[in-house]
């Protein structure tokens, strides 16, 4: 598993670079999700450092996706970890929150910069009030905790006017695009910067 996500992240790098030489495409950023075994590596913030350098690229153009279960095993060292990414530039994100082993004394202790609501209360918000309410909850808190507040599973037009009138700032999900091969999103973006 290890060698998968240091590929992944070698992978994310070399996009990353590729992404700077072009005027349409500079200014995006590129999340990675990790696994909780791969962040705990020995030695993954210095790597993740290293490729940085070796490509060369603007730390705060990668963003670190992680879930709550990395908090289960170490929080110290994961907290350390985190610290030593942001001290960098580098972007940390909460994802799928609200599924797993949430703890909000985590939120307050983790240099995050961003929360990532799971799709589940997303795709159950307009028909279930309890999670319409939930929502809003997390939306707000995320923003009190002046984190950049993103949802998953975004696929119609009433969910994006739902989550922007509750203050939601980022979106994700087939509304926006389905997944596609890195060339097929250049040729769009180049497409899309040209017109």
């Amino acid at each position: 598993m290890g060698r998968i996500g240091y590929w992944v992240l070698q992978s994310a790098m070399r996009t990353l670079a590729e992404w700077a030489r072009h005027e349409e495409t500079r200014h995006l950023t590129l999340s990675v999700n990790v696994s909780a075994s791969q962040f705990l590596e020995d030695g993954f913030e210095r790597s993740v450092l290293s490729l940085i350098e070796t490509f060369g690229i603007d730390p705060t153009r990668l963003k670190i996706e992680l879930t709550e279960s990395v908090m289960v095993a170490n929080p110290e060292i994961v907290i350390a970890k985190m610290q030593a990414l942001r001290a960098a530039g580098i972007g940390m994100a909460l994802d799928d929150f609200g599924t797993g082993y949430s703890s909000l004394g985590y939120l307050r202790q983790l240099p995050l910069t961003q929360l990532k609501i799971d799709r589940s209360f997303v795709q159950s918000m307009t028909d279930n009030k309890r999670s319409a309410t939930l929502l809003r909850g997390i939306v707000k808190m995320g923003l009190d905790l002046e984190l950049h507040v993103l949802a998953e599973g975004v696929e119609t037009r009433e969910q994006v006017s739902i989550l922007t009138q509750n203050g939601c700032q980022a979106y994700q999900g087939y509304f926006f695009g389905r997944p596609m091969p890195l060339e097929e999103f250049m040729r769009q973006s180049t497409a899309a910067a040209a017109a």
